[in-house]
């Protein structure tokens, strides 16, 4: 591949698109990449600041097929960030495909969920069905089976300080969850190089561990004491309600956890530490660096 191919990297603004954006301008010049913007207009600052790295911006909104065509236009590969909206993804998705493939882009490379084929994840469905419409699309395709941003588990945590316990349903399920750096930079990497078509990769830290070890991580980090609560997932679901979260986010929480405790979120095949040429981030430098800016009066966010 050569340095004169075009990458359009979608939901560019997005925290794992922030990655990705700078994880490639390590690999390539900044005007081989264009990024995808919901609305350019309505977020001018972040924008801006991509400009300002010599990054082409380019309206590309998933729910708008019109602003698909124009933006994927000239593109050589594609990064197709998953979208965040829950029950709206079959749509959209489809939509990013069918533009992709009228515009004749060569690759596409989609952030599915681990193990997405046999995952009883009920976000795993729309993810099902957006591999289903990429075979279905006949245009090159790359799976980026990603696992759990460590991440996640840090907006988890501020009301788990304010009552020292971190409740959840998990059990002693382990879960093999990756810095989200790292996810972007594996996707940087198959989008900037290599022949990946009709590949599959199953992401996922090279360490697992249950949500009773990272408790442990937390309590030795803050130097507070903290327990972790093992409840059925309904009751969990019921608590997770209770302190005012909205109804898709108890859902997803109390499935994932029922998901690990049956194995979904585990992986021991290595290959995002192969795709990025390192070892994966250790759980325990991401959780602890969380734990401290927030101790510090830092922000820091776990949103995936």
């Amino acid at each position: 591949m050569t340095v004169t191919s075009k990458l359009f990297v979608t939901g560019a603004t997005g925290q794992l698109g922030g990655h990705v954006i700078d994880a490639l301008l390590e690999a390539v010049p900044a005007s081989a990449i264009v990024a995808g913007m919901r609305d350019p207009a309505k977020d001018a600052e972040a924008a801006n600041a991509l400009r300002q790295k010599g990054v082409a911006v380019r309206t590309a909104d998933y729910s708008r097929p019109e602003t698909l065509a124009a933006a994927f236009a000239g593109m050589d590969r594609l990064l197709l960030i998953s979208s965040s909206e829950n029950g709206k993804r079959k749509v959209q998705h489809r939509n990013v495909i069918d533009a992709a493939k009228d515009a004749g882009v060569g690759l596409i490379a989609y952030t599915s969920i681990l193990h997405a084929d046999t995952s009883p994840l009920f976000l795993a469905e729309e993810h099902r069905d957006t591999e289903a419409a990429l075979a279905e699309a006949g245009v090159p395709f790359v799976l980026l089976r990603n696992g759990w941003y460590t991440e996640v588990y840090t907006w988890r945590l501020p009301l788990a300080f304010k009552h020292g316990v971190f409740i959840g349903a998990a059990g002693e399920g382990r879960i093999s969850s990756g810095a989200r750096a790292d996810y972007a930079r594996a996707a940087a990497t198959v989008l900037a190089s290599g022949d990946h078509a009709g590949r599959t990769y199953e992401l996922a830290g090279d360490a697992s561990f249950t949500l009773a070890e990272l408790v442990a991580v937390v309590a030795e980090a803050s130097g507070k004491p903290m327990t972790n609560q093992n409840m059925p997932p309904e009751e969990f679901r019921a608590a997770v309600l209770k302190a005012g979260a909205p109804e898709i986010v108890a859902r997803i929480l109390s499935d994932t956890d029922a998901g690990v405790a049956k194995g979904a979120l585990f992986d021991e095949g290595g290959a995002l530490a192969r795709l990025i040429g390192r070892p994966t981030t250790p759980f325990q430098a991401t959780i602890s660096n969380f734990v401290r800016n927030q101790q510090a009066g830092g922000e820091a966010s776990g949103h995936a």
